[in-house]
């Protein structure tokens, strides 16, 4: 397995059409907005999406969703006591070695293995090389809510329940920006190389596969492009904002509400000496 040598900086543009991009459980599950109406998807929901897709991908996992477990683990701790001898290692670094080893999200995002009660080890906390920010709309978005009936009656004679109906929101168009980059100085402590960096890269790509649900119908959620810039340098010729600012978004001048990606140019400035891969989204 080839060493991971060279910082990373990317960006993904996603694309949402009548579609929950994100619902925020604290506001009726509507679709995540700031205060200026800009539509937000949170870092762990992305997160989410590319575990997932690793799982899709073969991958070990630590942090499945319930539905996604692939080793009848009913709980992380159940999933750490499934390792041969994790639970007995004392020390905190042989911990983590072993964690970042077992799981390829361990090693990628970090984990914090709050454990207690048949581990021998105290709490321990890694740290991960790879980090991404929020996604944030380009532009503010249009939340449409539409009254739906959410429930029938299972029998006839039981009449409707009281919860029959119900509230669907989603996000009319937005055009959504995800940042992130990938560590050199951590990705050597948790293991992370270039393999790993590979299949991030995938996952980014292929965000939305397997991913469709009502709220969520197939093609409603599509990754348009991936910028992949690579340094030539641990620490890279320049800062990640630098980098992200490289890549120039906006309205076309005859359109005042967008749309479709198609009302927007997208435009990428060179920085000497720094590759940039565009990746055609799925």
């Amino acid at each position: 397995m080839a060493k991971f040598e060279n910082k990373v900086d990317f960006a993904v543009l996603i694309s949402v059409t009548n579609a929950n991009s994100n619902g925020d459980p604290l506001n009726g599950n509507r679709p995540r907005t700031n205060y200026n109406g800009f539509g937000e998807i949170s870092d762990v929901c992305i997160k989410r999406k590319i575990r997932n897709r690793m799982q899709d991908l073969g991958e070990r996992i630590f942090v499945q969703s319930d539905e996604r477990s692939d080793d009848g683990a009913k709980c992380l701790k159940d999933r750490a006591k499934k390792v041969e001898g994790l639970s007995k290692v004392k020390d905190p670094d042989e911990f983590a070695k072993i964690a970042c080893r077992e799981w390829t999200d361990v090693r990628t995002f970090g984990q914090v293995f709050a454990v207690q009660g048949g581990f021998s080890v105290p709490p321990v906390g890694i740290r991960g090389p790879v980090s991404i920010h929020q996604a944030v709309s380009l532009d503010p978005v249009e939340v449409i809510s539409m009254q739906i009936t959410k429930s029938v009656s299972f029998d006839k004679t039981d009449g409707k329940g009281a919860d029959t109906m119900g509230m669907k929101h989603f996000v009319r168009f937005g055009l959504y920006e995800v940042k992130g980059s990938i560590n050199v100085q951590l990705a050597g402590k948790t293991g992370f190389n270039k393999e790993d960096a590979e299949i991030v890269k995938e996952c980014l790509r292929t965000l939305f596969v397997n991913d469709a649900s009502s709220a969520r119908p197939d093609g409603s959620m599509e990754v348009i492009k991936l910028f992949w810039w690579e340094h030539n340098c641990p620490d890279g010729q320049y800062s990640s904002a630098k980098v992200h600012r490289s890549l120039k978004l906006s309205l076309k001048e005859d359109v005042s509400a967008p749309e479709s990606v198609d009302d927007y140019d997208i435009l990428r400035e060179e920085l000497e000496g720094l590759h940039c891969e565009e990746i055609e989204g799925m």
